[in-house]
């Protein structure tokens, strides 16, 4: 008897060990182990998506680049500025080799003065262009028509330390600096106190700027009241932002555009009484003194570069298609965390048994709609393309959950939370400032909803 008891107390032995590892597996503790591994584990995926969408939109800008390499760049505009040359003089000492005696030679060299306007009057007409496209990638860029009109007041030499009867006024010129020389679409003519003159483009070691130079003229004669009024025009192909230069003792610079989203940029602010910005563009305007930039209206030898005093605006779009799919993506794990949290509590409250390979499909269902998120934007809006994903992916989840759930009402009440939950990442990835404010609020209303659904779970229980 007491050999038959004993086989009897090790046969129990195994099968109590066997049930208490059963229990501790089917228990909500290890499940939830199991759940959050297996979120963690999603993450290398999704950061798969997050590479590929970087390496489109790396792609992106390098067809953006080459486009515009060949429409036009920035427009940077440096000028008119009046090129008087002058003679100047040098002197050195010579010992002659003869006579043993010091001889001063005198040396004359051309050099020349630059003068910059009393006033500089420019009105542009900035209109988008959306023709251009390259493969699947629409290239938004612009022509600007550009109006400069002002005048030269009575030239102060003698600040330079020049004497009048050195200059060569029969030698004098107007030059523009400006960049995107290439892309300029126009006749360049200058009308110079009604006198019509030709722009011509030079050499110039500057490595940012073209120069565009007038021929020679007589100052003196042309004008005889000292002041020599200019206007021309100019037209340019280009992207990304119009800038200039203040170099008249007054400068006013009037911008209009059908551009929806400029950004105002440089040294000096437009002006906030009459600047104006709407769906069907904006309208800007600066006026700027002499007194307001700390550079003179003369200068000898070269034109200085005062690059730090330029303003202008720069067109950009808010927020493109893979800026938005980088935002979406980066909510990835808000997602699936939700989601198999939404599906734990259904089956912790209603003894439903969920495997874990179910919960894999249902993580992998929710990474492909960033999948079908970006492929689906490249062709459409991202609006649109939103919106068929998601609609996808849900109905993937609601369908897939019927068939292990066995009912249809938990998988109705798991659409409509993922229909809400993306509707809400969708209204935060459009805001742009108050975007950490509205998403705040929805995730404290989710941790709420959360901690009001699982009040009743009783977590001490080990088979809860």
């Amino acid at each position: 008897m007491e050999n038959e008891n004993q086989k009897t107390e090790q046969q129990i032995q195994p099968v109590t060990n066997n049930a208490a590892k059963t229990s501790f597996f089917q228990s909500n503790t290890a499940k939830m182990i199991m759940v959050g591994i297996l979120t963690l584990v999603l993450l290398i995926p999704l950061s798969f998506v997050e590479e590929l969408i970087f390496e489109r939109s790396q792609r992106k800008k390098e067809v953006v680049s080459e486009v515009t390499q060949l429409w036009g760049e920035d427009v940077f505009f440096y000028g008119p500025i009046l090129r008087v040359p002058y003679k100047s003089y040098s002197e050195t000492s010579v010992m002659d080799a003869k006579t043993k005696q010091t001889i001063i030679e005198r040396k004359v060299t051309i050099d020349y003065a630059y003068f910059f306007p009393d006033k500089l009057n420019n009105t542009s007409d900035i209109k988008k262009n959306t023709s251009l496209k390259r493969g699947i990638y629409n290239n938004v860029v612009y022509t600007a028509d550009m109006k400069f009109d002002g005048s030269f007041g009575k030239l102060n030499f003698e600040k330079l330390g020049i004497k009048e009867e050195d200059l060569l006024w029969d030698k004098a010129a107007l030059v523009v600096k400006t960049t995107n020389l290439k892309s300029i679409k126009s006749d360049l003519n200058i009308k110079l106190n009604n006198q019509t003159f030709t722009f011509e483009s030079k050499a110039e070691e500057d490595n940012f700027y073209g120069t565009l130079e007038t021929n020679r003229f007589d100052y003196k004669t042309l004008a005889s009241n000292n002041k020599l009024d200019f206007n021309f025009t100019m037209k340019y192909n280009g992207s990304n932002s119009v800038k200039f230069i203040p170099v008249g003792k007054t400068t006013q610079i009037n911008l209009n555009s059908d551009w929806e989203s400029p950004s105002f940029e440089g040294m000096f602010a437009a002006n906030d009484t009459t600047k104006s910005v709407s769906d069907k563009g904006f309208h800007a305007d600066w006026k700027i003194l002499d007194i307001n930039r700390s550079f003179s209206q003369q200068y000898t030898t070269k034109v200085p570069n005062l690059n730090s005093y330029s303003f202008g605006v720069k067109l950009i779009e808010t927020v493109d298609q893979y800026q938005q799919n980088e935002r979406a993506v980066k909510y990835g794990f808000l997602v699936i965390g939700l989601t198999f949290l939404i599906f734990f509590l259904i089956q912790s409250v209603n003894k439903i048994n969920i495997h874990i390979f179910q919960y894999t499909m249902l993580g992998l269902a929710l990474i492909m709609f960033y999948t079908l998120l970006i492929s689906i934007t490249e062709h459409s809006s991202f609006s649109l393309a939103y919106l068929i994903a998601s609609v996808a992916v849900i109905a993937m989840i609601v369908l897939y959950s019927i068939s292990f759930l066995k009912t249809k009402k938990f998988p109705m009440f798991i659409g409509l939370a993922l229909g809400g939950l993306y509707s809400f990442i969708y209204v935060i990835i459009q805001l742009e400032n108050y975007a950490l404010l509205v998403g705040s609020i929805g995730l404290f209303i989710i941790l709420g909803l959360v901690m009001y659904f699982s009040r009743k779970i009783d977590w001490n229980n080990g088979n809860s």
